[in-house]
């Protein structure tokens, strides 16, 4: 008998550390989801570095197979060469509203360079320390603070008007990773930051040192942040990923925005999506649909 009583204690101890690692996940994933959004007190300050996309990643399997629903992925990609062609961007999909995600952070520091220019300023050493980790690292603590200071919705909608955009929603009150765009205005505003002879028929708001600067940081992402449209070119881009995680459906938003070569040719690409089970299918999505935009955009 007393083997019996020591055999079920077992179990019931395993029980219970079972249900407390599920608990544990489930908090993990669902702070992920709540510092994508751009809340101001979902992360504590600067307590550690956001977990990098492959932690999250982990964090989420298995958590939330119960409440997903079945994926119902979308994805549109916009591409544009760099180098000449038609001037207009080649679009895989259709070029419906996204969630933004952290890809707004490059609309976030280009409204602070065009404001700083109207002021006659360069950016503070603390705006400097502040707009680096944002972009490089996808640092949401720091963005916070920028969002706060560039107006919120309105500031990036005035400065978004100036530069060309026209279907780009600024998020609710602190929450900047809900701004909505398509894939057409992730390439009108990448116009305004990238050089090439496509450039030449638009009139960017943004001077010399600041597109400078903005390209700077999106060439030098961290390591972590090095995937979506740069896996079609290797070390030779400059981007800028967003994700999140959907609190009601458990399902991911994945986008990737930036410039890349290919063949010794340059390109602007934009690749929105939602709907994904995980977070490495949709960085999967994103990858596949760069690559077929691309290749699309070279046969023409």
């Amino acid at each position: 008998m007393s083997y019996l009583r020591h055999m079920l204690h077992l179990k019931s101890t395993s029980r219970r550390s079972s249900r407390a690692a599920a608990c544990a996940g489930v908090i993990l994933a669902s702070v992920t989801a709540l510092s994508s959004l751009g809340g101001l007190h979902a992360v504590p300050a600067m307590a550690a570095p956001p977990p990098s996309p492959s932690e999250q990643a982990h964090a989420a399997v298995g958590v939330n197979a119960a409440v997903q629903r079945p994926s119902k992925t979308r994805v549109t990609a916009a591409v544009l060469s760099l180098d000449g062609g038609s001037g207009k961007p080649l679009l895989d999909g259709e070029d419906a509203p996204y969630d933004t995600a952290s890809i707004v952070k490059v609309d976030i520091l280009a409204t602070l360079l065009l404001q700083a220019q109207d002021a006659g300023r360069d950016l503070t050493a603390q705006e400097r320390a502040l707009a680096e980790p944002m972009i490089r690292n996808s640092d949401n603590a720091p963005t916070n603070v920028l969002w706060r200071e560039i107006g919120g919705a309105p500031g990036l909608e005035a400065a978004n008007k100036r530069m060309g955009l026209t279907a780009t929603k600024g998020g609710p009150g602190p929450k900047w990773g809900l701004t909505q765009t398509t894939a057409s205005d992730q390439i009108r505003l990448l116009l305004s930051v990238f050089d090439g002879a496509a450039t030449l028929k638009t009139d960017s708001p943004l001077n010399k040192d600041s597109r400078a600067y903005i390209r700077t940081l999106m060439t030098h992402v961290a390591s972590d942040q090095a995937w979506g449209v740069s896996a079609v070119s290797g070390s030779d881009s400059a981007l800028k990923n967003g994700w999140l995680q959907r609190t009601a459906s458990g399902l991911w938003d994945v986008n990737s925005v930036g410039r890349v070569t290919v063949d010794g040719h340059r390109y602007l690409v934009a690749v929105l999506s939602d709907g994904s089970v995980s977070m490495s299918d949709g960085i999967s999505v994103v990858e596949r649909a760069a690559r077929q935009a691309l290749a699309a955009t070279a046969r023409t």
